[in-house]
């Protein structure tokens, strides 16, 4: 007996022993990004029937995700409560829903997820930008694309116009390195290729690797030219003397920028950027057709996300400024890359914005090197449910080329070379203004069409069934701001950009809401007030409440829609406490309301009087001495604004 018992000692305390050997060597590999091998050994530690621990599971998702077996990522994140996900690996869930095309699943997450955070213009921002792609779902129309012939199974990817050339990123060289391989995904390191571009087909002819003495012995990728063609800045790891690898301090190894000098067919003059760091990676570069600004990728500390697109000036002594982030119109808590400039127009790939799955191509306007228009995504079909980038694209002659790895590819990575249709559109604007309470129509109000500057460009009137149409054709790709508005009813506004494509009707219907609705008379007193659910205060507080926030919201829209209407704000509290005390602690509340509501851009001139009553206006039995509740007790500590002049 003593035998057996011995021996099953034995057995769980090496199968013990082997659970943490084989976990130690899992996040071993992890943390190296030796994700294909990682996820092998955490599959192998789980086989042998140890249960992860939340972290466990977060870099088993990840190993998942890194390497595109999203299912299998998916169904992992999800065994972590959403909730609790960080911006990070939340964002990572998203895409895999989003890559696995579980849309709506995805767009549900989404919204609760902003609803928790209570972030309205965030949610506002989300439904412009799905509303917009879901609007130009005929873009196939205008794009044709195909799969280049010159790609291979490995990674191939990454395009620049260099003259009559093309120059492209691949891993096809397997024998370079001495047939090492890229922990990361166990595919060849990348080297620059140059090939002229076939006119007719897009096709790559005379393929041949692009001045291979500056290139190190890993990655080599991501360039961009002056229009010169006599300067060069691409991207590469970080080595040292004899091209060794420079790493951090934990062994990760981070890519850098480097700018050259072509001459005679050779980069000369080779030099890294002073906003280099050892710490963080610097890469994609692009740059504007006069040569004055480059934009460049990073994961540097301060920015919005995971990577984000920066900008710099280039100064005519060949010195830099100080690197600029493109801010939050551009850059988000996800990942921003591969940037292109053409003309006026900013392309970057992005997964933070609203998207098919992966890295979707947007566009923006150009308005200074700091300000950009809301990006807009390209749609189907340069954009797909996996990582569409690197989007380069000569407009007057309407062809170009990007990157994907979608489905039906020849490998990880594949160019494709696309042409676009030039196209001439407009729109007819049409909808119909109903009222908010009962959606009846509502004739004859008054429709207005303003423009970005705020200009009224054109103005009608709706017809007996609530209908407007604006005759006038709209252009593609313009701003404008719909406006719809009656005597004794809100006015409503909607933003819009035109679709960039096709011509049609825009349909934007609008809601109005009548003044009788949004007010109450009491029958004793004639009083007039704002309808709102009674605004409760915790005990003994006077802070606005998320629920406060919600009703003080519907006094802000009265004020805002009816600039007439003028109001006091008298607060009250319960019985407990002291009578000096609960009068003290209503002026409090009176005032945290008014507070909220100037935060508003509400003119404080509009607010005749903010008055606590304490609790002097009791509204049921509960005063002192009387036994009641706590329900009945809430039912005094309550806020209230009456109109006295409208």
């Amino acid at each position: 007996m003593k035998r057996i018992v011995l021996l099953t000692f034995l057995f769980f305390s090496i199968t013990a022993c082997f659970g943490q050997y084989t976990l130690k060597k899992a996040n071993r590999l992890f943390d190296e990004m030796a994700y294909v091998d990682a996820a092998k050994a955490y599959k192998a530690y789980i086989k042998a029937g140890h249960r992860p621990t939340k972290q466990i599971i977060l870099n088993i998702a990840d190993t998942y995700y890194y390497t595109n077996k999203y299912s299998s990522a998916r169904s992992w994140y999800k065994r972590y409560k959403v909730e609790n996900l960080d911006v990070l690996h939340f964002n990572r869930y998203i895409q895999a829903l989003r890559i696995t095309k579980k849309y709506d699943k995805a767009n549900e997450v989404m919204r609760a997820h902003l609803e928790r955070k209570g972030d309205d213009k965030a949610i506002e921002r989300f439904e412009k930008q799905k509303r917009y792609l879901d609007s130009i779902n005929n873009t196939e129309l205008v794009y044709t694309i195909k799969n280049i012939e010159a790609n291979t199974d490995k990674a191939d990817f990454g395009t620049a116009f260099y003259g009559s050339k093309i120059v492209y990123s691949s891993g096809k060289d397997i024998k370079a390195l001495g047939g090492k391989v890229y922990q990361w995904n166990e595919q060849p390191f990348l080297d620059l290729y140059a090939a002229v571009r076939d006119t007719i087909t897009g096709e790559f002819v005379e393929d041949d690797k692009f001045m291979p003495k500056v290139q190190t012995r890993y990655h080599n990728a991501c360039v961009a030219f002056t229009s010169d063609l006599q300067t060069i800045y691409y991207s590469t790891n970080t080595v040292k003397k004899r091209d060794k690898l420079k790493s951090t301090t934990n062994g990760t190894n981070n890519i850098c920028l480097i700018k050259g000098t072509i001459k005679e067919g050779e980069i000369t003059k080779t030099k890294r950027l002073p906003f280099n760091s050892v710490k963080y990676s610097v890469s994609h570069p692009a740059i504007t057709p006069d040569g004055k600004w480059l934009f460049f990728v990073s994961d540097m500390p301060g920015g919005y996300g995971e990577t984000d697109i920066y900008v710099v000036e280039i100064k005519k002594s060949g010195t830099y400024g100080k690197p600029k982030n493109l801010g939050a119109k551009i850059n988000t808590e996800g990942k921003e890359m591969f940037p292109f400039v053409e003309g006026d127009k900013l392309y970057f790939s992005s997964n933070g914005h609203y998207g098919l799955g992966g890295l979707d191509v947007f566009e923006s306007d150009i308005r200074n090197m700091l300000e950009f228009s809301e990006p807009k995504n390209l749609g189907f079909p340069v954009n797909s449910n996996r990582d569409d980038f690197a989007y380069i694209i000569d407009s007057e002659n309407g062809y170009g080329y990007f990157s994907s790895n979608r489905s039906r590819g020849k490998g990880d990575d594949d160019i494709y070379y696309f042409t676009k249709k030039k196209t001439t559109c407009s729109y007819v604007l049409t909808g119909v203004v109903t009222d908010a309470a009962n959606g009846e129509v509502i004739n004859d109000a008054v429709v207005k069409v303003q423009n970005n500057e705020g200009k009224v460009i054109y103005e009608v009137n709706t017809d007996e069934g609530g209908m407007y149409v604006i005759k006038e054709k709209l252009p593609c790709d313009y701003y404008i701001a719909i406006t719809a508005s009656k005597i004794d009813y809100s006015t409503a506004k909607k933003e819009i950009t035109t679709p960039g494509i096709f011509s049609g009707e825009i349909k934007i219907d609008l809601e109005l809401s009548k003044y009788k609705d949004l007010v109450e008379k009491e029958e004793k007193s004639g009083l007039e007030k704002i309808k709102i659910n009674p605004i409760y205060f915790d005990f003994d507080k006077y802070d606005i409440t998320p629920q406060g926030a919600k009703e003080l919201d519907k006094v802000v829209f009265v004020l805002e829609n009816f600039p007439d209407v003028e109001i006091k704000i008298e607060s009250h509290t319960d019985s407990r406490g002291s009578d000096e005390y609960n009068m003290k602690l209503s002026q409090n509340r009176a005032t945290a309301t008014y507070n909220y509501i100037l935060s508003k851009a509400i003119n404080p001139e509009r607010i005749e009087n903010v008055k606590g009553y304490g609790e002097s206006q009791l509204i049921n039995k509960c005063s002192n001495g009387v036994d009641c509740s706590k329900e009945d007790h809430l039912l005094n500590r309550r806020s209230e604004f009456i109109i006295v002049r409208k």
